[in-house]
């Protein structure tokens, strides 16, 4: 294939490996309904009611009884009232959701230390080696499936596939507590009626752009060349090429040596107020923390990113004197640049929290004399 005097070489899939995605069910809602059984069958809305936090905040998760009502991660509060009265709006534990992360990977690692964690309720396992010998990645993740439900009363929805790309694809299809499996044979047949926006890198921007160019379903995207991609939509283009034809040839990456660890989330509708952007930042904090700790990891530089609805982005950084040690701390200096740079009347598209200047926990605080204890900008 051609691109100017250049000529690409044809992808090729790379079908050896055996990969499940395991995604919980709403999960943070699922451990409330858990924990207090009287709210199973109820629409559960995971934040802070608004009468209480004086129309403030925003929804961690919810759970499919909610869902029904329109209700989403992300959404504000006084949104999700609006949307379901009828709600019931319990505030977020994370020390107990990180707790039961932690459970469910002691779970994964029965089978598999080729993990890679995604977030507190999802991560990838390279299933193609295993401790149990079993042959079949379907029959493992119907195991870990049953292991966790049985263990600690949750349900979870798996995809199985031979990459990382379909595997996470397929894990939402059935849910809840489904399971979808792609082999290499079903590929082809599985991605072409797929929705464009399924496709990762495919944000809101870019799917106006897909529109725009006739692309609403895999199979359109599998009628572009390479070069028609490339040209439209530069390494995204190469990338989805390669994607639409079942190829994904990234690995489970485990122990990898982080120079940083981030989250950040892209809003379907912008956050326009200060204690909404706070809330969530409250939420992403816990979640960096959380894969710090999972990694053995701490650092001292806290990095925040601001993403407005004209795609103005600001970022903000400072590096502390000591390494950071629980969500209360790190929040406090999230908290201190969003001063610097939070403007929530502008519209927030999307909001980041980074940890950088990382070291293993084997190295830790040395306490120096007061007058040495300060913040200094980088």
């Amino acid at each position: 294939m051609e691109y100017g005097l250049l000529r690409f070489k044809e992808p090729k899939r790379d079908t050896s490996r055996k990969i499940i995605h395991i995604d919980m069910d709403a999960f943070y809602a699922s451990v409330e309904i858990r924990e207090n059984p009287s709210l199973r069958g109820k629409p559960v809305i995971i934040a802070r009611h608004p009468k209480e936090s004086g129309g403030r905040g925003v929804v961690a998760t919810a759970s499919y009884e909610a869902r029904k009502f329109g209700v989403h991660s992300a959404m504000s509060a006084k949104k999700a009232l609006e949307l379901c009265p009828e709600g019931v709006f319990v505030g977020a534990n994370f020390d107990l959701y990180r707790e039961i992360s932690r459970q469910i990977h002691e779970i994964f690692r029965r089978y598999t230390d080729s993990i890679q964690p995604l977030s507190l309720d999802e991560a990838y396992l390279d299933v193609t080696d295993n401790k149990k010998n079993i042959q079949s990645a379907t029959l493992i993740a119907r195991s870990i499936q049953r292991d966790i439900y049985n263990e600690l009363h949750l349900t979870s929805s798996a995809g199985v596939s031979y990459n990382k790309f379909l595997a996470k694809i397929a894990s939402d299809f059935k849910k809840p507590a489904g399971i979808t499996v792609v082999s290499p044979k079903k590929a082809h047949e599985f991605l072409m009626p797929l929705d464009i926006k399924k496709f990762s890198g495919v944000g809101e921007k870019t799917l106006e752009k897909m529109h725009e160019f006739g692309i609403y379903t895999g199979q359109d995207l599998y009628d572009k060349t390479e070069l028609e991609l490339s040209k439209k939509f530069g390494k995204l283009g190469h990338s989805l090429f390669r994607k639409v034809r079942g190829i994904d040839n990234s690995i489970v990456e485990v122990e990898r040596e982080r120079k940083s660890v981030g989250k950040e989330r892209t809003f379907q509708n912008d956050i326009r107020r200060d204690d909404e952007a706070l809330q969530f930042l409250r939420y992403i904090s816990a979640e960096v923390l959380t894969a710090l700790h999972k990694k053995e990891m701490h650092g001292k530089t806290v990095v925040l990113k601001v993403r407005y609805s004209d795609f103005e982005t600001h970022t903000r950084r400072k590096t502390m004197l000591n390494y950071i040690q629980n969500d209360d701390e790190l929040f406090s200096v999230v908290y201190g640049l969003w001063q610097e740079v939070g403007e929530a009347e502008r519209g927030i598209r999307l909001l980041g929290v980074t940890m950088t200047n990382l070291d293993p926990v084997t190295f830790e605080n040395i306490p120096l004399p007061l007058w040495e204890q300060h913040l200094s900008d980088k």
